[in-house]
């Protein structure tokens, strides 16, 4: 099997594994930070990290755009470092691309949730080249799968989905 991976920062990242995780496509994930300035990040010092997750998938059963429409739908892309109750720079929106191809998607993407008009404001996620990403503590993985009932600010929005691609797009 063939994987790919993708880094989304969008708040929290217990509830965006949480959901993330079950998506169709999926092989594994991993919570972390990554795009700041402090080497060996931990929780309690990631400086200007997000708090992020590391995707890996199997492009034959989803695609970096299907993750991202999915991602569009789970957090709220058009609040600056803010994800519910949770506030500060560790909570910004971001897309943090491996490549130029994802680069182009996640802008590509973007422009589409912004004209849809569908999301409360224009999307203010961060778009930047992938860097090191440090992964969390271990009581950070899978957080509300062994605490079903922790916090999360993440659910899925139907009405924040992007119309079907035409087969010409």
């Amino acid at each position: 099997m063939s994987t790919e991976r993708a880094v989304l920062a969008g708040g929290c990242f217990w509830g965006m594994q949480d959901l993330i995780r079950r998506q169709e496509g999926v092989v594994s994930t991993r919570v972390g930070y990554t795009g700041g300035d402090v080497s060996n990040a931990t929780y309690r010092n990631h400086g200007t990290h997000a708090e992020a997750i590391e995707i890996i998938y199997d492009p034959a059963h989803t695609s970096f755009r299907r993750m991202l429409e999915f991602f569009f739908q789970v957090h709220d892309p058009s609040t600056l470092n803010r994800q519910g109750n949770d506030r500060g720079l560790s909570y910004r929106s971001a897309i943090f691309y491996v490549d130029e191809d994802q680069r182009r998607v996640a802008e590509d993407t973007i422009a589409e949730v912004d004209a849809s008009g569908l999301w409360p404001g224009k999307v203010v996620t961060e778009v930047a080249p992938a860097g090191p990403f440090w992964e969390a503590e271990p009581e950070h993985q899978d957080y509300l799968e062994r605490r079903p009932d922790g916090y999360t600010c993440h659910f899925v929005r139907p009405n924040w989905k992007l119309p079907p691609r035409s087969s010409a797009s």
